[in-house]
Order: structure tokens, then sequence, then C-alpha cells
């Protein structure tokens, strides 16, 4: 029974959310109190969730004063080389700037916090695709699944934990993976070239100011009624990166659909404002502090070696982090607050998912159901199957990671997993890699809390980035499997 009612709560989750039916906080608060009371638990509810929420609270810490930090860092200029130096080798490429955006997202990656890698990546790129008119969920999709390909560093977490679960020495998991991780990356970025090519058959490409003074006509190609609504090549096109306090911005395309042509408009020549670069964030907002640019970036490099050292908890260092860069860019009072209320929004958004998550959680958990939905999976791999148990593994990994938490899995289920290979002579190594495939796909589950950080930060609604997304993250982590099955590591 719970089993039932642990798959039949996530589906329903799924397709309101996917249909538009509820936003995601209503779903995650109220459709797994109605399925608590469906199982007979309602008497519980209280306890399930004040569970689940002093579980996520820290995680709910380090996000609102994580986006309050990188906010700043955004306000004050620290990215702006990086977007200046994506922009040069994007070209206004709309092909260069999906597959710049899945490069950025694997460099970042190398922290190992999720959301650090999407405010970052968000925060560089939101302006150009929104300059060019491109697919919002392109970005969000293709920035979940390179960090779902990088989180399975030993410092981002599953590694870790199915090091931890099975008794084992995190290299001896991680370092024969490399090579399948590897063509997992290439696959995100391979995946990245042919959504980008899509997108310039969509709407075209831009050629840069230098550029077009080679050329006879100094004109550019943009998507039909381009990213302003209009043909002046966007110059009132959103430059000011989200939550970043900007202002006269255009307003937001259909979440997913970009602000391009209708299909099959066709590409249409638009000249460019004379001295209209393509500066991702604006070069003139009074936010900016150019002689303190390398405190910031001293600051940010310290902040992220003390994150993969674990000197501290990360929302300590976040809260710290946070106190430091509003005191030294803005020491006057009103100035602190300003900045405060120009991120609040992205605030409130990421922390009530978060919170509202933990109802869902919660619910998960104390009822039983994760543990009854494991246990099912597990007893329907057939007897024969046994020998193969680590491609059993992999498999499983896809789901299972995507429907519960990477805790719930590698505690609770990896070791059962590894028990049964056991007994068909499948090493507890062979298991713990299988076990690792299937994160590309779980950067995009609901119980991820950074997959609210990218989605609140691009303006994309869930269920579209869910729909767009799924499929190719399923993809690369079967590509993933099936890699290291070639490579004779799974």
């Amino acid at each position: 029974m719970l089993t039932f009612l642990g798959f039949a709560m996530i589906a329903t989750f799924l397709v309101l959310i996917m249909l538009k039916k509820m936003s995601p906080i209503a779903a995650l608060v109220l459709i797994p109190a109605l399925f608590c009371v469906f199982a007979g638990k309602g008497a519980h509810l209280g306890d399930y969730v004040i569970d689940g929420v002093g579980k996520l609270a820290p995680t709910a810490a380090m996000l609102m004063f994580a986006i309050v930090y990188f906010g700043v860092m955004i306000d004050v200029g620290l990215f702006d080389p990086i977007v200046r130096g994506i922009l040069r080798f994007c070209k206004a490429d709309p092909m260069r700037v999906v597959v710049g955006t899945a490069v950025l997202a694997a460099i970042v990656s190398l922290d190992g916090d999720g959301s650090t890698t999407f405010m970052i990546t968000v925060s560089a790129m939101y302006p150009l695709y929104k300059r060019l008119g491109l697919s919002l969920v392109v970005m969000t999709g293709v920035a979940a699944t390179a960090n779902g390909v990088m989180n399975t560093l030993p410092w981002g977490g599953p590694t870790a934990r199915a090091a931890t679960a099975l008794k084992l020495d995190a290299a001896d998991i991680f370092v024969p993976m490399i090579p399948a991780l590897a063509v997992g990356l290439l696959c995100v970025f391979v995946l990245a070239y042919v959504l980008g090519l899509r997108e310039r058959r969509r709407v075209g490409s831009l050629v840069m100011p230098g550029e077009a003074e080679a050329e006879e006509e100094s004109l550019v190609t943009v998507g039909a009624g381009g990213p302003a609504g209009g043909t002046d090549g966007g110059a009132q096109a959103d430059t000011m990166a989200p939550g970043s306090g900007g202002s006269g911005s255009a307003p937001d395309p259909a979440p997913g659909s970009g602000s391009g042509p209708a299909p099959g408009a066709g590409p249409a020549s638009a000249a460019l404002p004379e001295g209209d670069g393509f500066q991702g964030l604006d070069p003139d907002r009074p936010t900016l502090r150019p002689r303190l640019y390398w405190f910031n970036a001293a600051l940010t490099v310290a902040l992220l070696t003390a994150m993969i050292m674990e000197l501290l908890p990360i929302p300590v260092l976040f809260l710290l982090g946070a106190a430091l860069a509003l005191t030294v860019n803005f020491p006057h009072m009103p100035d602190q607050k300003a900045r405060i209320a120009a991120h609040a929004d992205n605030v409130l958004n990421v922390a009530g998912m978060v919170f509202a998550a933990a109802v869902f959680t919660g619910v998960l958990s104390g009822t039983g159901m994760v543990k009854h939905m494991a246990d099912w999976l597990v007893g329907a791999v057939p007897e024969g199957m046994g020998p193969h148990m680590a491609l059993v593994t992999g498999l499983l990994s896809l789901p299972l990671t995507y429907f519960m938490s990477n805790d719930g899995f590698y505690f609770g289920v990896l070791p059962v997993l590894a028990e049964a290979g056991a007994a068909h002579g499948v090493s507890s190594l062979e298991i713990a890699r299988a076990s690792l495939v299937g994160q590309a796909l779980h950067m995009s589950s609901p119980l991820v809390p950074a997959v609210y950080v990218l989605v609140g930060m691009a303006r994309v609604e869930f269920g579209d980035h869910t729909r767009f997304t799924v499929k190719w993250a399923a993809l690369t982590s079967l590509v993933v499997l099936a890699a290291g099955m070639l490579f004779g590591i799974i």
C-alpha cells in the first residue's frame, strides 16, 4: 500500500507541476499532506514536517546567504570579466552561447556546490540569452546536466556517500570512473552543440560591432521581433543580471520559449546601435566597485577553498562571507539595505521552495514510503540478473536518485544492492561506481534544492525545465553507464 501511495504521490506532483495546474510550492506542501492522510498517518503529519524542516534548514540557510553573497559579487562587478570573456568566445552565435553555458557550468562545478554553479552560470549567461532571444530552458537544461556529471567529484557528495555507505575509499570509486565521466561530459558538450544549432536556426545570429565594421553593411541578424520586441537589435533588452536591482528591463518571454521568432518566421536583419556592445552586465551601474575587485576575488577564492576543505559548515561560511562582502563593499547602511532588498525576491523564492520540499521529503521518509518503494524496486529485479547487479544498479540509479534524496539512495538502497551483488560475485566497488551514473538526472530532481536556484534566477517554470531536461539528462546518464561498461569499469 505504501509503495503504491509513494509512487502515486510523486507521479501526481510531477503531472500537476508539468501541466502547470499548481505552483511547485503549493504542490510540494499540499500533495504530500493529502497522501499522508490517505496513508492513515495524518495525525503524525506535524512530526514529519518538523523533521523534514529540521534536516533541510541548514540547506535553506546556506542558499539564503549564498544568494546574497553572489548577488553582491555580481553587483560589484566580480563576474564582469567572465561575462566579457564568454561573449568574446560566443561572438553572439547561439551555438557558441549554448556550448559556452555547458563549459562554464562544468568549470564552476569544480567547487562541488550546485547552488554556486547555477548562480554564477545564470548570472553570466542570462542577459545574453535574453538579448539573443534564446530559449531559457536550454540554458537551465544544459547547466543542470553539466553540473550533474561534475557532481560526482569526491567532494561533490554522491561519491563520498557511496564510499561511506559501503565502507570504501572514495578515490577507489572515483578515479577509475574518470574515463566514463569524461565521456558523459563530452556527451553534454555535444548535446549543447546540437541544441545550439537548433537555436541558431530558430533565431539566427548576431554580428558583433567590430565584425560588422569589416562588412559593407553594418547589419546583424536577429529573430523577428527580437528580445526587446522590436528590430533595434535589442536596445531595450535586459542588461542586468536577475535580481541585481536593474531597471528598464524588457518583459520576460514566455517560460521556455525564449523571445525569438515564431516558428517558421526565419531570421530578419536589423542594425546594431553603435557602441551597444554585448555587455552581460550593465558597465555603468552604480554598484560597481572596481577598486575592490581583487579583494572580492580573494574573498571568493578563500570562501570556496574553505568550503572544499570543510573548515566550517557551508551555511556558516556563506553567512560570514555575505556579512563581510556587504560591510566592505557597501559601508553605508542604506546601501546595504538596498542590496539586500534587491536580492530578497530570489532569497524568498528559493528558501520558500526548500522549506516546502521539506514537507515532501518529510512525508516520504516518515511514512516509510521511500523504504517500501526501494524494497519493491530491488525485489523486482529478476533472479537471473544477479551476476549483472552493477548494470542493474546503474539503471536503478536513474529513477531512484530522481525520486529520492541522495542520502536516501546511498544510505538506504545502495547497501541492499551491494549485498545482492556480493551474493553473485559482483564487487561492492563496481556497485558503488554504477550508483554514480544517475547524477546527471538527479540534479533536476524536485528534491534537489539547488535546482530551484537555477529555475528561479533564470525565471523559468520548474515544469518547463523538467519537461525539457529529463530526457537529455537521462540520455547522458545512460551514456555514462554504457561507457563504464565498455571500459570495464562497471
